[in-house]
């Protein structure tokens, strides 16, 4: 289906600072959490990132056609292991677009690459430890269940990768890095629902996926 959206980019990288404040939450609500469970980066982080590099996936520089998918409002917050929000953090992510091909020169189906599709993304958090992005909804390509690639990187620490899974897909009792997490708990960190946007004119979906680390915020 057509992406584009009366929400226009301009307003949505504008926007994000503005909603800041529906993520605060008192520690021991992270706290009674799971810790994020690592994953592997996997090899098709981008060998060539793109020119635009912001938030907002479904449209290239001031290109005026937008990607093709489920369009979905990916939010979060980036909190420590004592549940406090971790500020100035940078939240990169990477997936496929619509035809199961990755922005990465060695990704399968390349011919069939979305050009329309940004491919990678980065935000840098504020004092609530939120992230903000527009993209679209993944799908499964051979072998792997759908799923956007993560990497975080606290301010003057290393960086973490994970990845983030739909609830529901068929394809998760099947993924082999899924299933290497014993943990159920752990595992079900991982796995969040795709669901209606509230509001949402143009059908659009949102996905909420916090990841606590296992490092102290800096005071």
């Amino acid at each position: 289906m057509n992406t584009r959206s009366h929400w226009s980019r301009r307003r949505f990288v504008a926007g994000c600072a503005l909603g800041a404040t529906a993520f605060t939450a008192p520690a021991a609500f992270a706290q009674a959490r799971v810790r994020t469970p690592r994953m592997t980066e996997g090899p098709f982080y981008p060998d060539r990132l793109p020119l635009d590099t912001d938030n907002d996936l479904l449209i290239v520089n001031d290109a005026t056609t937008s990607a093709v998918g489920e369009v979905t409002r990916l939010s979060g917050r980036i909190l420590g292991s004592d549940g406090r929000p971790l500020r100035n953090a940078l939240v990169e992510i990477w997936q496929v677009d619509s035809n199961g091909v990755y922005l990465h020169s060695g990704s399968q189906n390349g011919r069939r690459r979305d050009g329309n599709f940004q491919g990678y993304g980065r935000f840098e958090t504020a004092s609530t430890g939120e992230y903000l992005f527009r993209t679209v909804k993944p799908v499964p390509y051979t072998g792997r269940a759908p799923h956007i690639h993560f990497a975080i990187t606290p301010r003057g620490g290393d960086k973490f990768t994970t990845q983030c899974f739909v609830a529901g897909a068929a394809q998760n009792d099947g993924d082999f890095l899924l299933r290497r997490i014993a943990d159920e708990r752990a595992r079900a960190a991982l796995i969040v629902p795709f669901e209606a946007a509230p509001g949402s004119a143009t059908g659009e979906l949102r996905a909420t996926f916090d990841v606590v680390l296992g490092v102290t915020p800096p005071a």
